[in-house]
C-alpha cells in the first residue's frame, strides 16, 4: 500500500560503493519518484564496475551515482534508515540519537570479498542484487499479486 510508504528512505553501508547504491537504485527503480531515496557510507568509495554491470543487466542505470558519507547529506530528515553492514548499523544508529527515526538492519554480504574469475565474481554481485531486490519488495510491499 503506498499510503503505509515511508516519505525518506535511506541506505547505509560501509563504503557506498556496491550494497547501498544498488539498494538504492532499486529502490528507486520499483518506486519511482514515490517516495526520497538516498544511501550513504561510513567511509566513501568510488561505485564498483562490477555493481553497474549487474545493475544495468536489470535495466537499472547507476553509473552516475557519487559516493557520498553521513555527514554528506544535504537533508537528514528520513523516516527509515536500512542499514547493510554492521558498521553503517553503528553509525545510524549514531545519527538517530537525536532524530524520529526507524533504523532497521538487513545484514548483507560484501560481494567484494569474493576472487576468483570474473564470472565468478559477477555470480556474488547478482546474488547480493537479487537479495536486496527481494528483500525491497518485501518491505516495501511491492508484491502485487491478488490477495485470494
Amino acid at each position: 500500500m503506498l499510503s503505509d510508504l515511508p516519505g525518506a528512505v535511506l541506505f547505509a553501508c560501509t563504503h557506498n560503493a556496491v550494497r547501498s547504491p544498488m539498494a538504492e537504485g532499486l529502490l528507486k527503480h520499483l518506486l519511482g519518484h514515490k517516495i526520497f531515496v538516498d544511501s550513504v557510507g561510513v567511509r566513501p568509495q568510488e561505485v564498483d564496475g562490477f555493481v553497474i554491470e549487474v545493475m544495468e543487466e536489470i535495466g537499472v542505470d547507476i553509473s552516475r551515482h557519487r559516493a557520498k558519507d553521513f555527514n554528506d547529506l544535504e537533508d537528514s530528515s528520513f523516516d527509515l534508515i536500512i542499514s547493510l553492514s554492521p558498521e553503517a548499523q553503528h553509525s545510524a544508529v549514531e545519527m538517530t540519537r537525536t532524530m524520529a527515526c526507524d533504523v532497521e538492519f538487513w545484514h548483507t554480504f560484501d560481494p567484494g570479498l569474493i576472487e576468483g574469475s570474473r564470472e565468478t565474481r559477477l555470480q556474488a554481485y547478482r546474488q547480493v542484487r537479487d537479495f536486496l531486490r527481494k528483500k525491497i519488495e518485501e518491505r516495501f510491499t511491492m508484491d502485487l499479486k491478488p490477495v485470494v
